[in-house]
């Protein structure tokens, strides 16, 4: 198969193989700051040491933050006062004091049952149970990721640019990290070319990293959107890198690896896409440079392409193959 090619293999569109991973959430019901608060104090406080996706888990199947609360929270947690009360109002009430100041804030607080929440996170297991904006929120918008390594070669940061550039011809947002190198360029790339771009961040909505990037953040706030998962004044961390990489490849449509190591944070990326059933879009170099790219060649919805113009061109294709599996999936039954 040459450089740039679709195998038959992974042609098939994501859309036709569906999500399997994904979790329903359970019909939304009232939700207001009261079960908003009950689910942050959930988060905070980890009753039974849950973690943050059985918390979700949890909420979404019983359609109440508040009921998970008292079925875990509360006895778990506090017990009973003297008066024969539960004591554990007064973390309900330090989320509800949060949710009111970050109203006021220059960011919007999105919780998963929210109707603003992008609905394309919620295709996929693992996904936040809230998220930080500031920019404007397009509701399901075809954003692809152009991901890369921070300390990305010359060649590889105008592959990057020549590729956002692209996409916005096309139509396309263009979505990164944030970090140096091939991120930069990307969000650099796609707002000199007057397109649209969205940043998901590896720290709090109200941090900046790389501190260098701190104009070109404010400039996406104003023209695009950052997106961040964790509490607003959360640090970057080891750990919050890779948790970024997999809500960035569920929020796209498609995820393009430019240039990476075979550490590189982009693998994960790679990884955590064809997990979701999103496709990935490999630059040659990256199957022949990497253990991982080599391996992931060949999987359904893996494409091998050999330069900028390819990639876009997958991309456009991928998108043709969705909207012809959604017209027939549409179509009445004869």
């Amino acid at each position: 198969m040459r450089a740039g090619e679709l195998s038959p293999v992974s042609a098939t569109p994501w859309a036709e193989r569906g999500s399997p991973n994904s979790l329903m959430v359970s019909g939304m019901g009232s939700w207001d700051d009261d079960e908003r608060a009950a689910l942050l104090a959930l988060l905070r406080t980890r009753p039974e040491n849950m973690t943050w996706s059985r918390i979700t888990s949890e909420v979404a199947d019983a359609g109440s933050a508040r009921a998970v609360w008292e079925r875990f929270g509360v006895p778990a947690l506090f017990g009973t006062n003297a008066e024969g009360f539960h004591d554990a109002e007064p973390e309900i009430e330090s989320a509800k004091e949060d949710i009111a100041a970050w109203r006021s804030a220059e960011f919007d607080f999105i919780t998963f049952r929210d109707d603003e929440y992008p609905r394309q996170l919620r295709e996929v297991n693992q996904f936040p149970p809230f998220v930080f904006v500031r920019g404007t929120l397009v509701p399901r918008e075809n954003a692809v990721s152009v991901v890369g390594s921070r300390k990305a070669s010359p060649a590889a940061r105008d592959t990057a640019a020549d590729i956002s550039a692209g996409l916005v011809g096309a139509g396309f947002t263009v979505l990164s990290g944030l970090a140096s190198g091939i991120d930069t360029a990307a969000h650099t790339a796609a707002l000199e070319s007057g397109g649209r771009t969205v940043a998901v961040i590896g720290n709090g909505i109200r941090r900046v990293y790389p501190a260098a990037n701190r104009e070109l953040q404010e400039r996406i706030v104003r023209e695009g959107m950052v997106l961040s998962q964790f509490w607003p004044d959360s640090p970057p961390a080891k750990h919050t890198f890779p948790m970024r990489n997999a809500t960035m490849s569920a929020y796209g449509i498609a995820t393009i690896v430019v240039e990476a190591g075979e550490h590189s944070g982009a693998r994960i990326q790679a990884r955590a896409a064809v997990e979701h059933g999103r496709p990935v879009i490999l630059l040659d170099s990256v199957v022949r440079g990497t253990a991982w790219g080599a391996a992931l060649r060949g999987q359904p919805g893996v494409f091998v392409v050999d330069g900028p113009r390819a990639a876009v061109s997958a991309v456009e294709r991928i998108v043709s193959g969705n909207q012809r599996v959604e017209r027939l999936l549409a179509a009445p039954v004869p």
